[in-house]
């Protein structure tokens, strides 16, 4: 066994959202795997084990409990299998609690998969005022939307980037809500011209604020498609840079004839930054 410190989806040398990824993890229980994970203190570690099912199971661990699945830790993951040539460049399958989603693993970069996107409840901005220290910060053109591909969670409009980097979170509060809409917890984003940021909460599962998120990044462009740009299927997104942990994250949706959404792509870079 091997555990790997690895930062996905970096904008520079300091940025990223870091993850420990662990292989082979066959050996290794649940109860080991979470104790790993609360040691090495990411908001997710991967454990990559064997699978009959598809190229590899991986288990994503947050600091306090197992969760279905994690983009930048899967990016983190087949990256790294990438560098130490366990893997090639082509498609591959990872079976995971959200279903076996693909990965098409290029030179530098890797794209996941993601579920189609279900659509939850909306919101009213009444719901949610009360998570941060403004009471006047989403935007009121847009919906509250909760939204999945692969992790539910509440996707909120705020109505601009210097609005959505002020804004001081209320951990209690987000949790309770998280519980009310059983939700992992919200992503709130705005907009600088043709530039999308945003920042993540999930303390319900042990994750403050996360620097960058592909499956909430993911749902994001399917909410983009629904409720601002139909004809867009191809995204940069931001994340992390209120954190000084700048992150960039693409996202890529096909789409059928009636240019509606067929296959979600989330991907982007990752670097090791040491071996254990």
């Amino acid at each position: 066994m091997n555990i790997y410190h690895v930062t996905a989806f970096p904008y520079n040398q300091i940025g990223g959202n870091k993850a420990g990824v662990v292989y082979p993890a066959d050996a290794l229980s649940d109860n080991q795997k979470q104790e790993i994970a609360k040691k090495l203190n990411y908001s997710e570690t991967a454990f990559v084990s064997s699978s009959t099912l598809a190229s590899f199971k991986v288990q994503f661990f947050t600091p306090v409990s197992e969760v279905n699945l994690c983009g930048h830790a899967t990016i983190a993951t087949f990256n790294t299998l990438r560098d130490l040539s366990i893997i090639g460049c082509g498609l591959f399958t990872q079976e995971t609690k959200a279903g076996i989603l693909q990965l098409d693993v290029r030179d530098r970069e890797v794209f996941m998969e993601q579920n189609l996107p279900i659509y939850g409840e909306t919101l009213k901005a009444s719901n949610v005022t009360d998570c941060f220290n403004d009471n006047d910060f989403t935007h009121k053109d847009l919906s509250i939307q909760i939204l999945s591909t692969g992790m539910r969670e509440i996707f909120i409009p705020v109505k601009d980037v210097a609005t959505l980097n002020r804004l001081i979170p209320s951990l209690s509060t987000i949790i309770e809500i998280s519980k009310e809409y059983d939700v992992i917890g919200m992503h709130l984003f705005a907009f600088d011209h043709d530039k999308v940021y945003g920042r993540n909460f999930a303390p319900y599962v042990g994750i403050d604020e996360e620097s960058a998120t592909g499956t909430s990044n993911g749902a994001l462009s399917c909410y983009l498609h629904k409720y601002v740009n139909p004809n867009k299927l191809e995204y940069t997104l931001y994340q992390g840079f209120s954190m000084n942990q700048p992150s960039v994250i693409q996202s890529t949706l096909e789409v059928d004839e009636k240019n509606d959404i067929k296959c979600v792509w989330v991907g982007g870079t990752a670097q090791i930054l040491k071996t254990e």
